[in-house]
Order: structure tokens, then sequence, then C-alpha cells
């Protein structure tokens, strides 16, 4: 089995080689392929797909019914009596969820999980105020403190139901509870803007929620009031320092400057996510080159210098968030579950603004260990945080009393054959590689899609096109940078095409029946971390494709803290019974070194078996 020995700046990049009141346009260079419109018949993903609907979903339900006292609160709300259990932010669990369930009726028509949601919307409708505000802690604990406070995650809670009102929307065509999130964003703008109040939300979220209103009611003010809100931020009309309940400054709420000056990702790790998926939604619509600029040089400051090689953000517990360039700690790695999905959620809007490869590179790498780390095999545990290392102490949970990422995976997941397709006037765009079908247009034409992949744990994909009559067009291939060697053959016939922006672009006029056929090669590589990354000198880790392996002391009992990769270790691949990993085929890499067996998993399969220690990066033997 071949290795690569790779140098890693900031633990990435060079792995990837191989406004307010404008006239809106949309400036995407890609068009996504809903995932509503896409088949998913997939080794990898529809088991988890199952798991989401038969376990995922069922556990979320109970524990916001039965378990605490979300669904409640909105109960008491609605009566204007009883008192609010919880965390303050806790109606976003709520809605993440349904958003979640909303996504699976558009994934496979469900009755009874329609009614379930319905049962919801009308809980949520009675606990609305004639004014339109809608949040169950402020109703419950005094109306009169609402809006009082850029930390309380009011204008979050309106996103995120603003999130699920869209969803379900699309998903059955009812407008009750998107009704619900018009009047909240209606009482919000008389409240705030340019002849309102200033306002900087302490949690982002709202501002691409308001792009998404936009997109579903065209009413333009959504958008500009988007815009607005993060035009607030950096000229100090946070209420930080006067009622706010942490004593962080302004980088912790990413206020310090103005969003177009910014050039470096500071405080919590969540909200940077959501705010750059606000600036490239407003800046998609607008053609805002400043922002766009700012998102550049952000983007660079996260990937090259505080990313780890899962694709996780977030070096520390004590603000959630960052700390300083190349500080990635692996012991106490935060790297927040919703920290990976906004990895992905971010680099998607990226990709689909530039069609450059880079971003759904990182965009893949987030997807399979960070984002996915984040939920159990058999889908009913999470993980809130999601070290590269432990000692043998942690473990997923059932729940959490701040349930993010447990909501945000299940609204996350069913939404992944989001990220398989894209298209643009005269082509189509394979970003990630996933049993599927799909039928997109181009030029005006249907043009029907069938991948058939084993991947990520074989590099060999075979599309097939389906059309009435032939079509000039181009078929552009996503390259991982992972990939050093590639080769792609159409009907049979090689096809030599250099990668441009991350992509082989296959020009041709393709008739009903055409095959496309991608070989990635695959081999095992030992990853090398940047130097100024002091946690990592003299350390391996190792990847395949787009999976990050660990080693756990399960499948490593003895002497676990003193193994060791050494320069001439062999590596071979050992595909695991599905029988004993909930029905999840998975590849295990042996390696070969120093006269020991090392056996790594994916890690984000780590902690699913017996409790044990586990290490992401491994000490190289000395000479």
């Amino acid at each position: 089995m071949r290795k690569v020995h790779l140098f890693l700046l900031g633990l990435s990049l060079t792995l990837f080689s191989c406004s307010g009141g404008q006239e809106t346009q949309n400036m995407k260079m890609m068009t996504p392929v809903s995932f509503a419109d896409v088949t998913i018949d997939d080794a990898f993903w529809t088991p988890r797909l199952l798991i989401h609907k038969d376990v995922t979903l069922p556990v979320c339900i109970d524990q916001i019914e039965n378990q605490t006292g979300r669904i409640r609160n909105f109960e008491n709300a609605a009566k204007g009596e009883g008192e609010h259990s919880g965390i303050y932010f806790d109606d976003s669990d709520v809605y993440k969820a349904l958003e979640g369930m909303a996504y699976s009726l558009q994934i496979e028509p469900d009755p009874e999980l329609e009614a379930k949601c319905d049962e919801w919307i009308d809980k949520f409708a009675a606990a609305q105020q004639p004014d339109g505000y809608l949040n169950t802690f402020f109703t419950l604990t005094g109306l009169e403190n609402r809006w009082d406070n850029m930390d309380k995650h009011e204008m979050y809670c309106a996103g995120h139901m603003t999130e699920a009102a869209v969803a379900y929307y699309k998903a059955t065509g009812k407008r009750k509870l998107l009704d619900v999130a018009i009047r909240f964003a209606d009482h919000m703008m008389s409240v705030f803007g340019p002849e309102g109040r200033h306002w900087v939300p302490g949690h982002e979220e709202i501002e691409l929620a308001m792009v998404k209103l936009y997109e579903v009611t065209s009413e333009k003010k959504y958008l500009d009031f988007a815009g607005w809100l993060l035009d607030q931020r950096g000229h100090g009309y946070g209420t930080y320092g006067k009622k706010i309940d942490r004593d962080w400054p302004e980088v912790y709420y990413q206020d310090e400057v103005p969003v177009r000056e910014l050039s470096r990702i500071t405080g919590h790790a969540v909200r940077s996510m959501y705010l750059y998926c606000g600036m490239a939604d407003v800046a998609a619509y607008t053609g805002d080159k400043e922002l766009t600029a700012a998102l550049d040089r952000l983007w660079d400051h996260v990937v090259n210098r505080n990313m780890y090689i899962t694709g996780g953000i977030g070096q520390s517990s004590h603000n959630e968030g960052i700390t300083e360039d190349y500080d990635l700690p692996n012991l106490t790695a935060y790297c927040e579950t919703c920290a990976s999905v906004g990895m992905v959620l971010w680099n998607w809007r990226m990709l689909q603004f530039t069609g450059d490869g880079k971003y759904g590179d990182v965009m893949e790498r987030s997807l399979y260990n960070g984002a996915l780390a984040g939920i159990s095999l058999k889908g009913d545990r999470f993980f809130y945080v999601n070290p590269l290392e432990s000692e043998g102490n942690h473990h997923r949970q059932a729940w959490y009393g701040c349930a993010c990422c447990p909501s945000q995976i299940c609204r996350f997941l069913p939404s992944v054959g989001n990220y398989v397709y894209g298209t643009s006037e005269d082509a189509l765009w394979v970003n990630l590689y996933m049993g599927s079908e799909t039928t997109v247009k181009l030029r005006g034409k249907d043009v029907r899609v069938k991948q058939e992949t084993t991947y990520p744990w074989d590099g060999y994909v075979k599309m097939t096109l389906g059309m009435d009559k032939p079509l000039k067009a181009e078929v552009r291939l996503r390259i991982p940078a992972w990939c050093k060697d590639y080769t792609v053959t159409v009907n049979g016939e090689a096809v030599t095409a250099p990668v441009r922006n991350g992509y082989v672009a296959l020009p041709k006029k393709w008739a009903d029946g055409d095959q496309v056929e991608l070989v990635l090669s695959m081999p095992v590589e030992e990853v090398t971390a940047d130097p100024r990354v002091k946690e990592d000198v003299g350390k391996r880790a190792v990847q395949r494709g787009p999976i990050v392996y660990c080693l756990e002391e399960v499948d490593n009992p003895e002497g676990f803290d003193s193994l060791r990769l050494t320069e001439d270790a062999q590596f071979g691949l050992n595909e695991l019974n599905k029988r004993q990993w909930w029905g999840h085929p998975l590849m295990e890499i042996k390696a070969h070194a120093g006269g020991k067996t090392l056996t790594f998993i994916p890690y984000f399969a780590w902690d699913n078996r017996e409790a044990g220690k586990m290490k992401v990066w491994i000490p190289l033997e000395e000479k």
C-alpha cells in the first residue's frame, strides 16, 4: 500500500493541492440541486439516512416532548402562565428538530411525522404575541425585558424558527409557520433598522435566515434587513459591558470591527460560521465585493491557521472558540459539532459563489470527519465536543442541557444530498461522490444523472446520463486535492483533461446513455502537521481519501500510550463486518510498525463500543 508524506500548512491547505438598498442579482456561479430532488442509494449514506428517520428523529422528539420542558414552554407561553424551564435559548432546539423533520418529509412523505409537525406548529403559533414577537423565555419571565440584551439569543431563536418555517413550507406547502415567521420578522423590523434602534445580535443566525425568507417570499426588505444587521457590527452598537451575561469583549461576538474589515476568525466558533454564512448569502445577491474580499481573507485565516485535520474548529472550551494561530491542542480541542456543521454550510456557500474546488475540499473534510463524528452509528447518542485525543473519559451522551448539537445534527443529516450536485447554464457540477440519482436542467432541457460508487471506501465512480435529445454541455467533476492520480473515461475511452480550480471539465455533445467513469487514487497517507503546531511536532496522522483515522484503545489494548509509527510503516486495509457496526460498512487500516500492528478506525466512528483512550496524532518513533 503506497503511503504519501504530506506537509500541512495549518493542517490542511497544502493537502488540498491533487448590502441593503442595492438591486438584487444572483451572483452564484453554481446553483445547488436540492436534496429533495436527489434520490440517494448509497452504501455509506443510505444507512445513516434510514437511522436518522427511524432513530434520531424519534430520540429528538422524545427529548423535546417528554424528557425536557422544551415543548411545554410553548404551551405555557400560549396560556401566559407557568414557569420557563431550561435555558433561555431552548426554543431553538425545537425549531432545529422541526427543520430536520421537514427535511425528512422533503425526502419521503410521512403522514404521521407531518401530523407531529403540525401539532408543534400549532403550539408555536399560539405562543406568538399579538405584535408578532415569539420567545417563550421572555413571554414567561417578563416581556418588558425583551430586546434589552444582545446575548439573550432572541434573534438567534427567531432565525432558527424562520429556517424551520421555510423548510416546512417547501416540504408541505403549508403556510402557517411561514406566516408566523413573517410576522416575527416584520416585528423585528419595526423595532430595529435605519428608522429604529441599532442592534447587534449576540449569536449570529438571523442574517442567513432573513436571506432564506427573502428567497421564499421575494420580499427584498428581508434581504435588506440581513444586510443592515451585518453592517451594525463593529460600530459599538452592542450592549456588551452593560447587560451581558458573560464578561467577554467585543471579539467574542465578532463585533470588534465592521464586517468588511474582517481578516481573522475570532471568538465563538459557531457564531463566526453563521456570520460568514450570512455574509456569503448577502454578497451572493448584492455583488458586494468588499464582503467577498473579507470572506476570502477569513477563509485563508481559518483553514491555514485554525482548522484541525478533521475539519473542526474551536480550540478552547473557555470561549467555545478560537485562541491563537497554530494553537491546536488535541486532548482539549473543543471542535463543537455545530462548528463543524457550520464549516460545511459556509464552504458550501463559498463553493456555489466561486466554483472553486478548494471550498469543496474543506466541505468534504468537515462533513466526513468533524460533523459526522457528532452522532453515534446507532443514531441515538451525540457529541457536543469532538477532541482529537481522549484519556477514556469523553463519551457520547443521549442529550445535553445545552442541546444545540443534537438538534443541529438532526437537521443537517437529511440535507446531505444538497451538496452533491450543482448546475450552471451549460454545466453539471459533481461536488461529492455518492450513489444517487437526480434530474437537472441544462440549457433548458432535462438531463437524468445516475451516480454509482462505494465512496469513500473506494475511488471508483460511474455516472450515466440520460436525455431525450443530444445536448452540448460540460460535466465538471471535482478532483479532491488529497487525490494525486486519477483517470477519466467517457464511454470507455480515456480522456485527458487538466484540473482547473479543483474540477475536471468534460465538454461534449452528450447523448442518452453516455457514461463517465472516474477513478480516484486512494492510498493510505501519513500526514505531517505544520511545525508551528507545537502539539503535533514529531507526530503523524493517518488519512485515506476524505477519511481521517484514529487509534482506539479497544483495538489496541496493549501499551496504548507507547504506540508509535515508524518511517517504514506498512499499511493494509480491512473491510469491517457491518453487522458489528450497526449496519454501517467501515474500512479499518492496519499499520505494521516496529514489530507491532496498529489498528486504525475512521475518526467519525470512535466511542461507539466500549470506553477507552483515543488519539488521531501518533508519535513517530525516534531514530
